[in-house]
């Protein structure tokens, strides 16, 4: 075990737990390190924004960083359990894979998923991450997002199948399209060939992105008009997630 970063979780835990900001004599007294440790491990923790030194007494506590990151993880876990009636719906009325994702910087990851009952399916795993631009579901959430995002992709745009879009103006008409009609769709498998996939984003209460709903299976058996015909249905669960969460839309 890495004892180094052992300590510096108790101290963060003693510092969450206080009502008030401590000083290193406090720390070290409490957690039996040497102040020379506890000196160190709060320089370490101030320096990547988990901690603030209050002056003038050179105490210490906590910055809202903790907070932020465990809310992220809160609404991760609300997300899923909220959005699994709607996947159970959406699963039942279209056979395929239901995917729930989420967009992390420049990757999908999936969070949930409900297995389709056929033989041949899309297969994947939750917790799997992939390249949002590739995705039917990526590609459905950064429909959701300033058009200056894209550029982050610019350094990650490769050939994964030979349908893979791998320029940024190739993106950006998918993009548009996705806004355009409510949904984005893969026909033929960006990041895996074979694969047809449709999907759409979910909004929070305050209109936020909180992720995206997909179908996915191959495409041997989802053609375009089937990805028209599930489109329908991937939006109405989107739509009652992003109500479950609190969202109203516009009339």
């Amino acid at each position: 075990m890495d004892k180094a970063f052992i300590k510096g979780l108790r101290l963060l835990e003693a510092l969450a737990m206080s009502e008030q900001p401590r000083g290193v004599t406090d720390l070290a007294n409490e957690l039996k390190f040497t102040k020379s440790n506890v000196h160190r491990l709060l320089a370490t923790l101030q320096s990547q924004g988990f901690v603030r030194q209050i002056p003038p007494h050179s105490t210490y506590e906590l910055t809202t960083k903790l907070w932020v990151l465990g809310n992220h993880v809160i609404q991760r876990m609300d997300l899923i359990r909220i959005a699994r009636p709607a996947m159970t719906a959406l699963a039942e009325v279209t056979g395929e894979t239901v995917h729930l994702s989420v967009l992390e910087g420049t990757d999908v990851v999936y969070v949930d998923k409900i297995e389709s009952a056929h033989h041949i399916r899309a297969h994947t795993s939750v917790g799997m991450r992939a390249p949002a631009f590739t995705m039917a579901t990526g590609k459905a959430m950064l429909a959701q997002m300033p058009d200056e995002y894209l550029e982050n992709f610019r350094p990650h745009l490769r050939r994964y199948t030979d349908t893979t879009r791998t320029t940024i103006e190739e993106l950006r008409e998918d993009i548009h399209a996705a806004r355009a009609q409510g949904y984005s769709s893969v026909l033929h498998g960006e990041w895996r060939e074979g694969i047809a996939a449709c999907a759409c984003a979910i909004v929070g209460r305050s209109g936020e992105l909180v992720g995206a709903i997909g179908m996915s299976g191959p495409d041997i058996r989802v053609k375009r008009k089937q990805i028209k015909e599930y489109a329908v249905h991937v939006m109405e669960a989107a739509r009652a997630i992003g109500l479950a969460l609190g969202h109203v839309r516009a009339m």
